[in-house]
């Protein structure tokens, strides 16, 4: 594909820790490789890491549109990738840091404003390497599956990771010989691995000059 048919590409990454790439050695996380690709392949991505550690549906509902503006001026093609509900059901003093029903409401928000601005994908939560928690897991299991409802109304693509990197030993293995919750290079690798095959960023780069708002 001819490099000068291709226009440059501006990419928000909203998100939390595992958007932000934490415990990587590499500092790249899933994002940056991603990135690293599209850009091996003749992309001209402008790659902007907006992950915060430690933000729920809610943080994000707050903060993202004012960070996106910013750095997505209309005149340029501006792309965004969310992902977040971990933290969401993270419990704290007895209860979940964000209830089950208002992360739908976040989430619904987010999108809907968001898909009227830009082109946007959204990627599921991934799991926590302790996986003894079972309460956590069915809690981020079930989020994730009415993450993927909601986008299905929206006709945003969403991409479930949870069951594939639950799967992973190099992902579980390695945030468990890490913090207990965010992997190394080698877990970071295989989820962008995940991403770049998936069939909703594929389709972002499948017109060299530009996608349909």
């Amino acid at each position: 594909m001819p490099t000068e048919q291709l226009r440059e590409v501006r990419i928000c990454f909203i998100g939390d820790s595992f958007v932000n790439g934490t415990g990587d050695p590499e500092c790249l996380g899933w994002t940056g490789r991603i990135c690293v690709n599209a850009n091996k392949k003749g992309y001209d991505i402008t790659y902007y890491n907006l992950g915060i550690r430690r933000d729920t549906s809610t943080d994000i509902a707050n903060r993202w549109l004012q960070e996106v503006s910013l750095r997505l001026p209309k005149e340029y093609d501006g792309r965004v990738v969310f992902s977040f509900g971990l933290n969401d059901t993270t419990a704290e003093n007895g209860k979940t840091r964000v209830d089950f029903t208002k992360s739908m409401e976040n989430a619904r928000s987010i999108l809907s404003e968001a898909k009227q601005l830009y082109p946007v994908l959204m990627v599921g939560p991934a799991p926590y390497a302790h996986q003894e928690d079972n309460e956590r897991r069915q809690r981020t299991t079930d989020l994730s599956k009415q993450f993927a409802l909601v986008c299905h109304e929206l006709n945003v693509p969403y991409l479930d990771v949870f069951p594939i990197l639950e799967q992973s030993s190099i992902w579980i293995d390695e945030a468990r010989a890490n913090d207990g919750a965010h992997p190394r290079a080698g877990g970071y690798a295989e989820f962008a691995e995940i991403v770049q095959n998936w069939q909703g960023w594929l389709n972002w780069f499948s017109n060299p000059i530009g996608i349909d708002r």
